[in-house]
C-alpha cells in the first residue's frame, strides 16, 4: 500500500505541491509566532506580556486563518480525486482500502512539509524576535529563548488539522456505491454538510456579536483599547465564516456576476457557466480571496482610525500599530500565496477539460480569456463579501472612537486593497493557464 501511494503521488505533482506548500507555510507562520510565546518564559515584566500577546493572542488569530487554509487545501485536493476513487471502487477496491490509500498519500506529503516547516520556523522565529526587539517592543536585554517545543507543537497542530480534513474528505469520497461516486465526480456538485453550515453560522454570529458588544459596551470603557480588543477580530471571524460557505456563495452569486462578464462574448458566457457548475472547485480560490480582503481591509482601517484618534507619540499606540501591521503583512503574504496555490491546483485538475476545448476549435487566447473571466467573477464576489465582512470591525470601532459609522479618513485603503487582491487573482489565473495549458 505504501509503494502504491508513493507511485500515485508522482501522477499528481501539482496537487501534491499545493498540499505541501500549504502545510509548509502554515507551519512556518504558526511556528514563528509560537517561538515568541516560548521566549516569554525567559523575559519579565512588560516584555513577557508583549511576547505573550504577540505569540499567543496575535499568533492565535493568525493560526485560525492558517489552519482553515490548510484544511481547505487538503480537503479540495482530496475531493478532486473523487473520480479516481470511484474507478478504484469499480475495479474491486473496498472503501477502507481507498481511504487508506488517500490518507497515506496525504500523510507522506504533510509530514515532510511539517518537518521542513518546523526547521524553517526555528529560523524565521528568531528573525521575528529580532524584528520585535529592533522595533523597541522589548528591551535589548531580553533574549530569544525558544527551542524545539514551540515549533514542534506548531507542526503537530498543522498535521492534526490536515489529518482531520483528509479523513473527512476521504470518508465522503468513498461513501456510497461506485457508480454513484463516478456520477457525483462527473457532476462536481454535492450538498454542503450540516456541520460545515453550523461552523459558519457560529463564526459569523460570534463576529457580529463582538461588533455589537463593541458599540454597546466597550465603546464606553475608559480604556481606549477595550473597543479594539472586541472589534479587532470581528472581520477575521466573519471572513472565515463566509469562506466556509464559499461553495454555496459562489453558486448563488455566480449568475448575477456572470451577467456582466457574459457580455464579453463566448468566453464570458463559458466562464459564467463554469463558475456556477464548478463552485466546489473554485471555492478553494474564493476562500483565500475573501479572507485576505476582510482581514486586510478591517485591520488596516482599524489601525488608521486608532492612529488618527489617539494623541501622537503614545507608546501603547505605536506598539499596537506595529503589532497589527506585522500581523496584516504576514497573513496577507500567506493568503496571497494560498490564492496562487489554489489556482495552480484548480487549473491542473482541469487540464484535460481545457485541452478538449482546444481540440474542438477554441483558440489558446479564447481558453485563456475564459479562465481569466472565471477568475474575475471569483475575485469580484470575494472582494465584495470580504469588504462587507470588514465592516464588522470598521464600523463599531469608528463609532467607539466618535467618528460615526463612516471613518473620517483612510477610505482610500479599501479600493487599494481591492485592486491589489483582484490583480493578484487575475495574474495567478493567467499565469497558471498559460503555463499548464495554453503554452503546451
Amino acid at each position: 500500500m505504501n509503494s502504491l501511494a508513493l507511485r500515485s503521488l508522482r501522477q499528481r505533482p501539482f496537487a501534491a505541491t499545493a498540499t505541501f506548500l500549504a502545510v509548509l507555510l502554515g507551519t512556518v507562520l504558526i511556528g514563528s509566532f509560537a517561538t515568541l510565546a516560548e521566549s516569554s518564559s525567559a523575559a519579565s515584566g512588560t516584555d513577557a506580556d508583549t511576547l505573550v500577546i504577540l505569540g499567543a493572542v496575535v499568533g492565535g488569530w493568525g493560526s485560525m486563518i492558517v489552519l482553515f487554509s490548510v484544511a481547505s487545501t487538503v480537503g479540495i485536493t482530496t475531493h478532486q480525486r473523487a473520480g479516481e476513487i470511484g474507478l478504484l471502487r469499480t475495479v474491486g477496491a473496498t472503501p477502507r482500502q481507498a481511504r487508506r490509500l488517500v490518507v497515506r498519500e496525504t500523510a507522506a506529503v504533510t509530514t515532510l512539509a511539517a518537518l521542513l516547516g518546523a526547521l524553517v520556523a526555528s529560523v524565521t522565529g528568531h528573525a521575528l524576535f529580532d524584528l520585535v526587539r529592533s522595533g523597541g517592543l522589548v528591551a535589548d536585554a531580553t533574549v530569544y529563548d525558544a527551542g524545539p517545543a514551540s515549533v514542534g507543537a506548531a507542526a503537530v497542530l498543522v498535521l492534526v488539522a490536515a489529518g482531520v480534513a483528509t479523513w473527512v474528505a476521504a470518508r465522503r469520497a468513498t461513501r456510497g456505491p461506485a457508480g454513484v461516486l463516478l456520477r457525483e465526480a462527473a457532476a462536481e456538485q454535492g450538498r454542503m454538510r450540516w456541520w460545515r453550515v453550523l461552523a459558519a453560522v457560529v463564526l459569523v454570529g460570534y463576529g457580529i456579536a463582538m461588533a455589537v458588544i463593541t458599540v454597546a459596551v466597550t465603546a464606553h470603557d475608559e480604556d481606549p483599547y477595550a473597543a479594539m480588543s472586541t472589534s479587532g477580530s470581528s472581520s477575521i471571524l466573519v471572513g472565515v465564516g463566509l469562506a466556509v460557505l464559499a461553495p454555496v456563495l459562489l453558486r448563488w452569486f455566480a449568475a448575477p456576476a456572470g451577467l456582466l462578464v457574459g457580455r464579453a462574448g463566448a468566453s464570458g458566457h463559458l466562464a459564467s457557466y463554469n463558475t456556477a457548475r464548478r463552485a466546489h472547485l473554485l471555492a478553494g480560490v474564493l476562500a483565500p480571496v475573501l479572507v485576505l480582503t476582510s482581514a486586510a481591509v478591517g485591520t488596516l482601517l482599524l489601525v488608521d482610525i486608532d492612529a488618527r484618534t489617539l494623541p501622537a507619540g503614545n507608546p501603547d499606540s505605536d506598539t499596537i500599530t506595529l503589532l497589527n501591521n506585522v500581523v496584516v503583512g504576514m497573513l496577507s503574504l500567506f493568503a496571497a500565496i494560498m490564492v496562487v496555490n489554489a489556482f495552480v491546483a484548480a487549473i491542473a485538475h482541469r487540464r484535460d477539460e481545457l485541452q478538449r476545448l482546444r481540440l474542438i476549435g477554441a483558440t489558446p487566447r479564447q481558453v485563456e480569456r475564459s479562465v481569466v473571466a472565471e477568475a474575475a467573477i471569483v475575485a469580484a464576489i470575494g472582494v465584495v463579501l470580504g469588504t462587507l465582512a470588514a465592516l464588522t470591525t470598521v464600523v463599531p470601532f469608528a463609532i467607539a472612537r466618535h467618528e460615526g459609522a463612516v471613518p473620517d479618513g483612510g477610505l482610500w485603503l479599501v479600493p487599494a486593497v481591492v485592486a491589489g487582491v483582484v490583480a493578484l487573482t487575475l495574474c495567478a489565473a493567467r499565469t497558471s493557464v498559460r503555463a499548464q495549458v495554453v503554452g503546451r
